[in-house]
């Protein structure tokens, strides 16, 4: 990986100490976990493109995938989109007795597609999701083998996974309770929920709430927040979807957008937010709001309230940065695997 600019290596340095984030070496790629409903909206297979894009440019590492969409079809599809991207084994962990059940046919439509011998089209290990660890465990695992303060988790789903790893006990893998494990290993959470531009319950804190009440009120270090305000702003566009992925004949995650919804159609890149500022904060795709708390009220709405020690903030898209923004959500979702 190229050293960043030194434009931008100073000012993210001073940004992180300033916000209390610890700056990560610019020689090394970021260590990332993704946690995601993947199968809910098509936004989520975006982001796990970017992702792969991301370590393909050596910007980054990812260490697990973990969900809370509790369907069967969810996790194989994310071992379809690692596989083709040529990482296979990376963990992948499911939520257990978790939201939102219902089949999608985002997730079900390239799991279930046969080439012409019969057999699936995407090679993948996983048939189904019940067969896959619980979320938690693989979170415990992989964050205790990772040295302090190293790790930068991405949330783009509900919080019911790191509600729970924040109460989980030690066990063999880590001596440490989940709060303190987090604090210990985590560099910054980077989430898509809330809306903070006015009253809203977003659809990521209502679906499970009380996960968000406890995320937001007891999460242990640095969180920036994607609001709903930020991806609605930037539509990806069907023309990528159409033109961008014709280096493949089959894809995964254009039969994820096509199966979601009739083409043609432009879509909310929520989700992707969120990992490009996770990725790239020095870059200015985004401004930042000043230091404070998120508060998740009972009927899911989420206020901002700003406090000089707080350790939250919220992504600002200003009108100059839509269009550089845009095209690198883009750039990166569409960029062909590195084989």
């Amino acid at each position: 990986m190229m050293a960043p600019h030194p434009k931008f290596s100073g000012l993210l340095l001073s940004v992180a100490l300033c916000f209390g984030v610890r700056p990560c070496p610019a020689d090394e790629p970021l260590r990332v976990v993704f946690d995601t409903d993947m199968g809910n909206d098509v936004d989520d297979a975006l982001a796990l493109a970017m992702l792969h894009s991301l370590e393909s440019r050596g910007e980054l590492k990812l260490l697990a995938v973990t969900l809370t969409k509790d369907n069967r079809f969810a996790a194989p599809y994310i071992d379809i989109v690692n596989t083709y991207y040529g990482r296979p084994h990376i963990p992948i962990g499911v939520v257990k007795n978790g939201k939102t059940p219902e089949d999608g046919a985002m997730i079900r439509t390239p799991v279930e597609r046969k080439n012409a011998a019969g057999g699936p089209l995407y090679p993948h290990d996983l048939a189904d999701g019940r067969q896959a660890p619980d979320a938690v465990p693989v979170l415990r695992k992989t964050l205790a083998s990772e040295v302090d303060g190293a790790v930068t988790l991405i949330q783009v789903g509900f919080s019911t996974n790191l509600a729970r790893l924040l109460d989980s006990a030690p066990d063999a893998v880590s001596p440490l309770p989940g709060r303190e494990l987090i604090a210990r290993k985590v560099r910054l959470l980077s989430v898509m929920a809330g809306k903070f531009t006015g009253p809203m319950a977003e659809f990521n804190v209502h679906i499970d709430v009380a996960s968000a009440r406890k995320l937001f009120s007891e999460w242990p270090t640095p969180l920036v927040a994607s609001g709903f305000e930020i991806g609605e702003a930037l539509l990806f566009p069907a023309v990528s979807i159409e033109r961008d992925f014709r280096y493949a004949e089959a894809h995964p995650v254009v039969d994820a957008y096509r199966a979601y919804k009739k083409m043609p159609y432009d879509r909310p890149t929520w989700d992707l937010t969120a990992v490009l500022y996770a990725a790239r904060p020095e870059r200015d795709y985004f401004a930042l709001s000043g230091p404070g708390t998120i508060e998740v009220a009972e009927n899911a709405h989420t206020t901002f309230r700003a406090h000089p020690e707080g350790r939250h903030r919220y992504l600002i898209l200003r009108e100059d940065q839509k269009g550089r923004t845009l095209e690198a959500l883009i750039q990166l979702a569409s960029q062909p695997p590195s084989r």
